[in-house]
């Protein structure tokens, strides 16, 4: 049984059977009564019972006489984030999802995840790490455990907290590790895929071998890094900005320890700056694009993302920006693995 259905309970049920699954519940204690479709009929909590037998019910009536029959519920594929911060504030906890025959397809627990983002992802796993040897001669990178899990899972987890529940991973070098490891993520309670790439194929290419996306919006980013860039305010901003594509980037600074002049072509001097800061944006590796922009990737060929940004802007469609504010660390060499052992003790991710 899948786990959102513990919420769920049928119309004839007894109400002694309600409570008994009510208690079983503890501090997640809200029902859903439906019918044989799983269709949703009403909510039912310790409150809504207890009020009931006030007012004379008993433990003879149907549970359909306790129940509050206009519960809070969110539409499917609905992404619609000053709705679900408007339940967080009113104190809500668990929300049924619904489809558009108002049948219950999943159940949104605060708890676990904190907003429902409407898109795939893929997460690019089949790398060598070459400079990690010899950690990586019989592990695949992602795999390297950095505290007690392993750096993709950081990643993984993350994005299932915010609602991503169909996550691609592309593999190749030892990713018969990763599919053992994570499986089709029921344990996780998402979807998890895996394309396997039997030549090179870029940053990029191999997206094209994932079947299906559910979405019309992907996440692609490297399985490699640790971080904890905010996913939602990432998507709302891509939203909002009216892209078509978005890339994460890291501040970069560079400070000049002298002087720097500035010359026209004859170096006459035009400006003086005494000790100057550059600031530059780096590309952090994360970006989310519409799905109608991979018909602009070659099939079966080696492409890179950032041959898809330079087509992007090209052909005058919205590439923009999106600064990470908080951690981000690429762990591509010893010294990045041994930063993120040390730095995993002090940061949340």
């Amino acid at each position: 049984m899948k786990e959102y259905k513990k919420h769920f309970i049928y119309k004839d049920s007894t109400v002694r059977e309600a409570l008994v699954q009510l208690d079983t519940l503890a501090s997640d204690a809200i029902l859903f009564i439906t019918n044989k479709e799983n269709k949703l009929l009403g909510s039912l909590t310790d409150g809504d019972l207890r009020r009931g037998f006030i007012k004379g019910l008993g433990f003879e009536n149907a549970i359909l006489d306790f129940v509050q029959e206009s519960p809070k519920f969110i539409l499917e594929d609905e992404f619609n984030q000053e709705k679900l911060e408007n339940f967080k504030n009113n104190h809500f906890k668990i929300i049924p999802i619904l489809n558009t025959d108002h049948q219950i397809v999943d159940v949104l627990n605060f708890k676990y995840r904190s907003t429902l983002l409407p898109l795939d992802a893929v997460l690019m796993a089949g790398g060598k790490g070459m400079r990690l040897r010899p950690l990586t001669e019989n592990t695949p990178k992602p795999l390297l455990k950095v505290g007690d899990k392993p750096i993709i899972e950081y990643n993984i987890d993350r994005l299932a907290q915010v609602g991503v529940e169909n996550i691609h991973l592309s593999i190749n070098y030892l990713g018969d590790q990763l599919e053992a490891y994570f499986g089709d993520g029921t344990s996780k309670n998402i979807n998890i895929g895996y394309v396997k790439e039997d030549k090179p194929m870029g940053t990029i290419g191999s997206v094209l071998l994932v079947n299906e996306f559910k979405h019309d919006e992907i996440i692609v980013m490297n399985s490699d890094l640790l971080t904890n860039i905010d996913f939602a305010d990432f998507y709302k901003t891509f939203k909002e900005s009216g892209a078509d594509m978005a890339v994460a980037a890291t501040t970069y600074q560079v400070n000049v320890p002298y002087a720097v002049l500035e010359t026209d072509n004859q170096q006459f001097v035009k400006t003086l700056k005494e000790k100057p800061k550059y600031r530059y944006y780096s590309n952090a590796g994360i970006y989310i694009l519409k799905k109608s922009l991979l018909d602009m990737i070659p099939k079966g060929e080696f492409y890179d993302i950032t041959d898809l940004m330079e087509k992007v802007l090209a052909m005058d469609n919205k590439l923009i920006t999106y600064p990470i504010n908080g951690y981000w660390l690429d762990i591509g060499k010893h010294e990045d693995f041994a930063k993120a052992q040390e730095d995993i003790k002090h940061i949340k991710l």
